[in-house]
């Protein structure tokens, strides 16, 4: 029977590498929509304004403006994440 190259400790190597690319890449987009919630929370609540469109429809143009801007770093991140994987390949198939 044939032997595979792929070890515990290479699963564990590769989760570990995407786990990390994936924070990096959310990571962004994430605490700019926490930040931006915080402060319209925030004015909502010193305005006693307490219309949900306020918060959401900012929110989103946020979210959607920083992938837009950001497209071109999350695209060269991943493209150089699979090319690391596809160099690699050869240790992982044995």
């Amino acid at each position: 029977m044939r032997e595979y190259a792929m070890t515990p400790d290479m699963v564990a190597e590769l989760l570990r590498q995407l786990m990390k690319e994936a924070m990096i890449l959310a990571a962004p987009v994430l605490l700019a929509a926490a930040l931006l919630s915080f402060v319209l929370s925030l004015l909502q609540t010193l305005t006693s304004l307490q219309e949900q469109s306020l918060t959401s429809v900012p929110r989103l143009a946020a979210v959607a403006m920083i992938l837009l801007v950001g497209m071109p770093w999350f695209l060269a991140r991943l493209v150089a994440y699979t090319r690391l994987l596809l160099s690699d390949l050869h240790r992982y198939i044995g």
